[in-house]
């Protein structure tokens, strides 16, 4: 049987986890899972239900679930969206040279291990091609350049808009992306950074940080806004290392936790479990 999971944020006030309860138990609506976090330095709410029907005054599809909750949402002025369990978003992937996240994402989806549909892979290099086609995966070659920035990104979008896809996931993609693109895609854009940001920008990090002596490897999975490599975090790991691993070694943990950091974030954001909070996230587990 088909499930829901309503997502929601509001000014934070009294009544409103009796009133999003109280509208399933008045329409057979048994819950799953129920999470909530009220921030008290921004009074606002936060809230991720997710429910099933368990009698015969459940509404019979997703749009009847919408109508009758619209009337809740009014009252208590929420942001909310509902989704069926059942109907994983598509994303849309952008990579450069480097396959390892992309791998690893193609690899979990195959698996059934992310809750995501890959509508297609979009790179402005080659090299990744026989690996996206290798998953029946669409792969697009959009080359680009200070000259065609413009006319590239509006094919990314178009991209996006014919598979109907939610989110642009960088995976390695080595392009800073125009300010345009950046505000269409608010909230839709995530990327994922070797290191705790803001610590080794720019080229060559593992390198700078093998000159530095670091004794721990991170990687970093956020929200891309206009400020480069520092919107909102939706997961952080790192793993030690000391003085005898080489740039290579950092290189080969540091890849490997870049991967598994990224899956940790694409997958909360297709179980629907990220929610931004200014320049933080909730991310109900």
């Amino acid at each position: 049987m088909t499930s829901y999971i309503l997502t929601l944020t509001a000014e934070d006030r009294v009544g409103l986890v009796a009133a999003v309860t109280g509208f399933l138990a008045k329409h057979d609506g048994f819950i799953l899972d129920s999470q909530q976090y009220a921030d008290l330095d921004t009074e606002r709410f936060f809230m991720r239900v997710e429910f099933k029907s368990a009698g015969v005054d459940f509404p019979e599809t997703i749009e009847a679930v919408q109508t009758k909750f619209s009337d809740v949402a009014d009252r208590y002025d929420l942001h909310w969206h509902l989704d069926a369990s059942d109907a994983p978003p598509a994303i849309v992937v952008a990579v450069s040279k480097a396959s390892h996240c992309l791998n690893d994402l193609l690899h979990r989806r195959k698996t059934g291990a992310l809750p995501v549909e890959i509508a297609a892979v979009v790179s402005n290099h080659e090299n990744c091609r026989a690996l996206t086609e290798w998953h029946g995966v669409p792969f697009h070659h959009l080359p680009v350049s200070d000259g065609n920035r413009a006319e590239q990104e509006r094919q990314i979008l178009a991209i996006m808009a014919e598979a109907e896809a939610e989110t642009l996931v960088l995976a390695r993609y080595m392009q800073v992306l125009s300010p345009g693109l950046v505000e269409q895609l608010a909230g839709r854009c995530i990327n994922i950074h070797h290191s705790f940001l803001p610590g080794f920008k720019g080229a060559r990090p593992y390198h700078r940080a093998y000159e530095r002596g670091v004794k721990l490897i991170g990687a970093t999975a956020h929200f891309v806004t206009a400020d480069l490599d520092e919107g909102p975090i939706i997961e952080q790991a790192v793993e030690r290392v000391d003085h005898r691993a080489s740039v290579d070694d950092m290189i080969r943990i540091g890849r490997d936790i870049e991967a598994q950091v990224l899956a940790r974030a694409v997958k909360w954001i297709g179980e629907r479990r990220v929610l931004v909070n200014g320049a933080r996230t909730v991310v109900f587990r």
